[in-house]
């Protein structure tokens, strides 16, 4: 599997005889010296990596650069590889995210093995958080105004309900509304819900939608007749029919938790969809 290693020892004959043993494998190298060697020319993530990274190094050690990349947010896995071991760093290093611990001197076989693992899992990590900075970027495109309305509708105000916390018209709220599902690229309501879920939206509102509280028995109702309509054999997967439009309006509502009375239904709705 190609991809870029990141050697960081400050042993340079170990640095010199990792370095050709990776290129040998099929990988490329970059080495450092130290951890601040490495902050000083932090790479880009967008290639597919792997540190490979020891624990005891002057200055910075191992575990104090972990905890410098996991606060600055990168993705880029990390194996540790040392020559002295003990359970209290193993043990605090993969609880902090380390992808593996090896200990010198480690056979090919087990180091090449590490290695794809971890680049592997960068693939993944990575393309996640590229997808998760893509929706952040649409939303910061939002105006004041139009974030307002996103942060109302997501927590289940209906377009009356935020009309009146912003002193505006149902009219204005819907255009504003509009808007925000273009720019968000959200093809429905649910999928506004969930992708403000996924980039922590509802961290910095009080979204009532996830509030207690009694649910009407006509929605309630509603619900389980939709869900019967389409999942007939109770199994929590939808079957692929198109359902009546005040069906599927009611569903989408439903799922943002605009019920007039109680808004558990909201995670009820999102529980179902992800069985």
């Amino acid at each position: 599997m190609p991809g870029l290693v990141h050697v960081i020892d400050d042993d340079v004959c170990f640095l010199t005889a990792m370095e050709r043993r990776l290129k040998y494998a099929g990988y490329e190298v970059a080495t450092y010296v130290s951890s601040r060697h490495f902050l000083d020319r932090l790479p880009s993530e967008s290639v597919p990596s792997c540190v490979l990274l020891d624990v005891q190094m002057p200055g910075l050690d191992g575990p104090a650069l972990q905890s410098r990349l996991s606060e600055a947010g990168s993705t880029l896995p990390i194996i540790f590889l040392t020559g002295h071991p003990d359970i209290p760093t193993t043990v605090r290093t993969i609880k902090a995210g380390a992808n593996d611990f090896l200990t010198k001197p480690v056979s090919s076989d087990e180091l090449l093995r590490a290695i794809e693992r971890a680049i592997a899992h960068h693939e993944v990590t990575f393309g996640r958080k590229r997808k998760l900075d893509m929706v952040r970027d649409r939303i910061a495109t939002l105006t004041p105004r139009e974030r307002e309305v996103f942060e109302l509708v997501i927590r289940g105000d209906t377009n009356k309900q935020a009309a009146r916390a912003l002193g505006c018209t149902a009219r204005t709220v819907k255009a504003h509304r509009h808007r925000v599902m273009e720019k968000t690229q959200a093809q429905s309501l649910v999928e506004l819900v969930s992708l403000a879920e996924r980039v922590g939206v509802f961290e910095s509102t009080a979204p009532r939608s996830l509030m207690a509280g009694p649910v009407n028995k006509a929605v309630t109702e509603n619900l389980r007749n939709l869900h019967i309509a389409r999942c007939p054999a109770g199994a929590g997967k939808f079957e692929k029919v198109a359902p009546a439009r005040e069906q599927k309006d009611e569903f989408e509502l439903l799922a943002a938790g605009q019920s007039s009375q109680g808004t558990s239904i909201l995670a009820r709705h999102i529980i179902t969809v992800r069985r």
